[in-house]
C-alpha cells in the first residue's frame, strides 16, 4: 500500500508512522529523514537544502519534491510506502499527486490521526527532557519517581521551548491554516480515513490497522 499519516503535532504519527509501517511491511518515509541523508551525503540537492536550512529559511517545495521523488524510486518503495510528514500543504499534494502519476504510480490511502487541541496541548505541555542523557519523561503519563530529576542519569529535567503551551499554540495555529486542508483535499478524492488518536498508543494502533484491512491492507 502507498499511504499518507497526517496529523497536528502531538498526535503521535512518528510512533504510529513505525508500527503502521512495520505491519504493512513498507518503508517509513519522513521528509526529516530524506533531509538528514541527503546533508550527511553531500549530494546536490543535500547542498542545496542545507544552503536554506542554514539561513532559517524553509526549503522550497521544488528541492523537497525532488528528494522525495529519488527516494520513492528506490527498490525498497517499489511495493509500497508511508509518508510522515509529507505532504504539509495542499501544493505539496499536488505535486505528489503528479509525482506519483508519472511514476506510474497513485496513492492507496490517507490515514488522519484525529485529535483536538486540548489533548495535543496536554500531551506536549507535559514532557520534560533530561538535560544530561536527553530521555524524555512527561509529568502525567511517564512521571520520573523524583520530580524534575531523571531516573536514568540523574539528570535535571527542563521543559523545551518547543513544548511550552504558547509555542504549542502557534504550531497548531499552522498546523490549521497550512497542514488541515489537506483533510478537505483528500477527502475529495476520497482516500482519507479518520483515526481516534485519543487514547493508549496500542488502541490507536490497532483502529489504524482495523482501518487498513477494510481497505485491503
Amino acid at each position: 500500500m502507498r499511504l499518507v499519516l497526517v496529523g497536528p503535532p502531538g498526535a503521535g504519527k512518528g510512533t504510529q508512522a513505525e508500527f503502521i509501517a512495520a505491519h504493512l511491511v513498507v518503508p517509513k518515509i519522513s521528509t526529516g529523514d530524506i533531509f538528514r541523508a541527503n546533508v550527511a551525503q553531500g549530494t546536490p540537492l543535500g547542498i542545496e537544502a542545507k544552503r536554506f536550512m542554514d539561513a532559517g529559511q524553509l526549503v522550497p517545495d521544488e528541492v523537497t519534491i525532488n528528494m522525495v521523488r529519488e527516494r520513492l524510486a528506490e527498490p525498497d518503495a517499489a511495493d509500497g510506502f508511508l509518508l510522515d510528514g509529507f505532504p504539509r500543504t495542499t501544493p505539496q499534494a499536488v505535486a505528489l499527486d503528479k509525482l506519483l502519476a508519472d511514476l506510474g504510480d497513485g496513492l492507496d490511502l490517507v490515514l488522519e490521526l484525529v485529535v483536538d487541541d486540548d489533548e495535543v496541548i496536554r500531551r506536549l505541555s507535559g514532557r520534560r527532557t533530561c538535560h544530561g542523557c536527553g530521555k524524555i519523561w512527561h509529568v502525567e503519563f511517564d512521571p520520573p519517581l523524583h520530580d524534575g530529576v531523571c531516573d536514568r542519569c540523574g539528570g535535571a529535567l527542563f521543559q523545551r521551548d518547543d513544548d511550552k503551551p504558547e509555542t504549542i499554540a502557534e504550531r497548531l495555529r499552522v498546523y490549521a491554516r497550512d497542514t488541515a486542508p489537506l483533510v478537505d483535499y483528500y477527502g475529495a478524492q476520497g482516500k482519507l480515513v479518520g483515526i481516534d488518536a485519543t487514547g493508549p498508543v496500542e488502541d490507536v494502533t490497532v483502529r489504524a490497522i482495523d482501518a487498513l484491512r477494510s481497505y485491503g491492507g
